[in-house]
């Protein structure tokens, strides 16, 4: 029987034979027309290293952990439980979501080009649902499409899919019940060329982003939500998000997944990085062009590389502001400062717009249209401290080592706009020992009271901190039980 360990030694193993080879980034190609913009301006590949690049290197997927297999004769045998999840997505904020195997999103399946794959599928849900295997070139009957390819898989039931896979690229998982799907219901699926693409990565990451309307007193997400409130990167929300580690000069690719009801501009800082595939695969290379943000559209996975050549603890994120924050209508709670405009409505009345009675109604006025539509926020009072409006707001808290002072001007409640920062107005919510792991390690104190929503770190290290880090790492894991298979019977009739 294969597992998981023995599907990475294997690729690892592939993986350590060959001699790197030598990459160049965005920064170091040269800009000129079409077929000559991503040459390299100095020769470091010859077509032999480039013939002789290797196995790929495992997708490693923070957060997530990956689903092992097992082999049944020439057959891939994977487990996947539909089921619902209680998630912890920053310390003390638990969710409740439906996922696969105790998460979501779902644990990260990976194959090679070829390979043929089982996938049972259990249902543990008080509902019907069916998989879709997004992008893949199945036979009809494999689709997972409820009500035209399948029956829906009934509460309590099963079935069991069974295809060859051909391709190569980031694909992915998903329920094909629409409101399933923003509960959580996805997973990365990777299929893995049979030779590593040239020039081959060092590192190679996936990340599924997802968002969550999570109303005031509630732990359960409204799936019909607009807006939204809790963004995520791999199930986690900053600054719980795990940094992606790599060693300084090691080329990189970072795969991202979305499926949700808002599209993501990623950017990464200190970079430039090319677009190398999509959900449909790998893009021939006279289609790279250097970038930093990249768009990746509802229902699309874009994979990005780049030789980390800067080193430093360097932000990705979602670039819409609002995705950059928590909880956004409720964390900021109450006003720091008296103002004259109720908190919490919703967009429309935030901009003024009558929803019954008269238009000059006290009730019709503006507000500051912070609200994710519960009502009761606009009920709150406006300061959270006994200041009054005359006086500077004040931090809620003591400055040390974990939460550095902030300052503001002493006129700043008189600035039309202020305060704009969501930590300003409320407590500071600096959080770095509540979120410590080995992958912090080092970060600038304080880091985590500027990280929220779809918010992580490519830290570009020196070799001695990485591998000081990847011991603290093996440290903390010594003695966990790695993922086994799950039982179960083999009538796949």
């Amino acid at each position: 029987m294969s597992s998981r360990r023995g599907f990475l030694q294997n690729l690892l193993a592939g993986a350590g034979l060959f001699a790197s080879t030598k990459v160049f980034s965005a920064q170091e190609m040269n800009a000129s027309p079409a077929k000559q913009q991503m040459q390299p301006k100095r020769s470091g590949q010859n077509e032999a290293s480039k013939r002789a690049h290797g196995l790929p290197v495992p997708v490693q997927t923070p957060d997530i952990r990956d689903l092992p297999f097992r082999m049944d004769g020439n057959v891939k045998e994977f487990h996947l439980i539909a089921e619902p999840v209680k998630q912890e997505i920053v310390p003390g904020q638990v969710v409740d979501l439906w996922g696969y195997n105790g998460s979501a999103p779902g644990p990260t399946i990976q194959i090679t080009q070829g390979d043929r794959v089982r996938i049972i599928v259990d249902n543990h849900l008080p509902e019907p649902t069916a998989m879709h295997w997004h992008g893949f070139e199945v036979p009809y009957d494999m689709d997972g499409s409820p009500g035209a390819s399948q029956d829906p898989i009934a509460p309590g039931g099963r079935f069991v899919y069974e295809f060859t896979l051909n391709q190569q690229g980031t694909y992915f998982y998903h329920s094909h019940m629409a409101m399933q799907e923003m509960m959580g219901m996805i997973g990365a699926f990777i299929m893995h060329p049979k030779e590593a693409h040239a020039p081959r990565v060092d590192q190679d990451f996936a990340i599924v982003v997802q968002e969550y309307a999570v109303l005031p007193n509630s732990s359960v997400p409204n799936s019909m939500n607009m807006e939204f409130n809790w963004l995520t990167f791999n199930g986690k929300s900053g600054p719980a998000t795990t940094p992606l580690l790599v060693r300084h000069g090691e080329r990189v690719r970072i795969r991202l997944i979305n499926l949700g009801m808002d599209h993501h501009p990623i950017h990464l800082h200190g970079h430039q990085f090319v677009v190398t595939g999509t959900e449909g695969g790998r893009q021939p290379e006279s289609t790279w062009g250097p970038g930093n943000t990249i768009l990746v559209g509802v229902a699309q996975s874009r994979d990005v590389e780049f030789v980390a050549n800067n080193p430093g603890d360097w932000m990705l994120h979602c670039h819409l502001p609002h995705h950059m924050m928590n909880q956004m209508s409720s964390n900021v709670g109450p006003l720091s400062r008296r103002a004259a405009l109720p908190a919490g409505e919703g967009m429309e009345q935030g901009m003024g717009m009558p929803r019954g009675g008269s238009a000059t109604a006290p009730d019709n006025g503006p507000s500051l249209g912070r609200g994710m539509g519960g009502g009761s926020a606009a009920e709150k009072a406006t300061s959270n401290s006994p200041l009054n409006s005359a006086t500077p707001m004040q931090h809620q808290h003591t400055p040390g080592p974990q939460m550095p002072a902030v300052d503001v001007s002493k006129n700043a409640n008189s600035v039309p706009g202020f305060p704009q920062d969501a930590f300003m107005e409320g407590p500071r919510m600096a959080m770095d020992a509540m979120v410590d792991k080995p992958e912090n390690y080092g970060l600038h104190p304080g880091w985590s009271g500027f990280m929220g929503g779809m918010m992580t770190f490519v830290r570009v290290l020196p070799p001695e901190t990485y591998d000081h880090i990847m011991q603290l790492r093996q440290k903390q894991n010594a003695g966990k039980s790695t993922e086994q298979m799950p039982a179960m019977e083999h009538n796949h009739e």
